[in-house]
């Protein structure tokens, strides 16, 4: 971890509250810890959750106690282990994006560098030179002390992890730890642990990954590396979801070029005619991130600390919530430029957005941007 941060463990207790409250639907990481940061820990935002969803208009229950028990200890009998924002085995470069999981389940990768990791995408129907490209990519940086990380998927990602193997690499799953997707790459996925590599995701146990949970693994993927390669993807595809991702998380973004007639080329072209750095082999990549410092401040280190104590009740005015409301919009805006406007106190303005989040009115952008939702 990094030197000079303060690290702790969850006591088990604690622990199976942070599991009850990030598995209760519609609670996802920014509305973690904004309950968190409202009620001092997870136990307290649990006590506080049936009567803040009824406020707004959006009753929900936490997951019991049982049952995040069970997730636990079948975990735990598939070797996995779950890790917390604030604990020494929870990937430090995450702590740099917005919107990191507060909990990670994670298999293997005890012996990886996860302070030097690069990410390889791209198409899931690579073309025999897209393949050959990126074992050669993938090889090379094992072979410099990097740890490769993909998605499992078909095509590059596969190439990626298999190229190494022998060196380490971490698949970042879209589903839980015993849905592995696609069904083929089960026995890689098993080959991946028993070369000493890593299994993670932040979904549960038992979950089937839809395609909006295919985004979500590549905003991990992107930011457990210091840069992502894209190696194929056509103009409309999720390496190029994994690229923008890269670039708002502060990551180089390198790729491969392609031939103007290869649809699959098409997207790693557009990237470097936008800027993205243009990669012939391994050490135009180590070229770069080799430079850039693996332990970087923390941007959003974890604020959970169970002793501290939680802020004082505020109730909100009759007509704040209508003044928040007004001053929304689909465009997204800083949370400190609301205060500003409305003039609602810091304390009601969290209060107010807490409400509106859990009632499904507002979305985050960057974890720190918020707009209207779509109706």
């Amino acid at each position: 971890m990094q030197a000079g941060r303060v690290t702790r463990e969850l006591t088990p207790a604690q622990r199976i509250a942070w599991l009850r409250l990030i598995r209760t639907d519609n609670i996802g990481p920014v509305t973690f810890r904004q309950l968190l940061n409202r009620f001092g820990s997870a136990e307290a935002a649990i006590e506080a959750l049936p009567d803040i969803s009824a406020k707004a208009g959006r009753p929900m229950s936490p997951v019991s106690q049982a049952r995040a028990e069970d997730e636990l200890a079948r975990l735990n009998r598939y070797g996995a282990r779950i890790v917390a924002q604030g604990e020494p085995g929870y990937p430090e470069h995450l702590l740099q994006i917005s919107g990191a999981p507060p909990l990670l389940t994670l298999a293997g990768g005890e012996r990886l560098d996860w302070r030097r990791t690069v990410g390889i995408v791209g198409a899931r129907n690579a073309s025999s030179a897209g393949i050959k490209m990126t074992r050669m990519l993938a090889a090379e940086l094992g072979e410099a002390g990097y740890s490769v990380v993909s998605g499992l998927a078909r095509g590059i990602d596969t190439a990626a992890h298999r190229a190494s193997l022998a060196t380490g690499t971490i698949a970042v799953l879209a589903g839980g730890f015993d849905r592995i997707y696609p069904d083929e790459n089960i026995p890689l996925a098993h080959d991946i642990l028993d070369n000493g590599g890593a299994l993670l995701t932040e979904m549960p146990l038992g979950w089937e990954p839809r395609s909006r949970d295919f985004p979500r693994r590549n905003r991990l993927v992107s930011g457990l590396s210091l840069g992502i390669v894209v190696v194929e993807a056509a103009k409309r595809s999720g390496s190029l979801i994994t690229a923008r991702l890269a670039l708002e998380q502060n990551r180089d973004v390198f790729a491969v070029p392609g031939s103007p007639l290869d649809p699959r080329a098409e997207g790693g072209n557009l990237l470097i005619q936008q800027g993205a750095r243009l990669v012939t082999s391994a050490a135009d990549i180590i070229e770069v991130v080799s430079s850039v410092d693996p332990a970087r401040q923390a941007l959003f280190e974890p604020e959970w600390l169970p002793d501290e104590t939680a802020s004082p009740s505020v109730e909100p005015a009759s007509d704040d919530r209508s003044k928040l409301v007004q001053a929304l919009s689909t465009t997204p805006v800083e949370v400190d430029e609301l205060i500003a406007q409305t003039g609602i106190a810091p304390q009601v303005m969290q209060i107010l957005l807490l409400e509106l989040d859990i009632g499904g009115q507002i979305e985050w952008s960057s974890g720190q941007l918020v707009a209207l939702r779509y109706s």
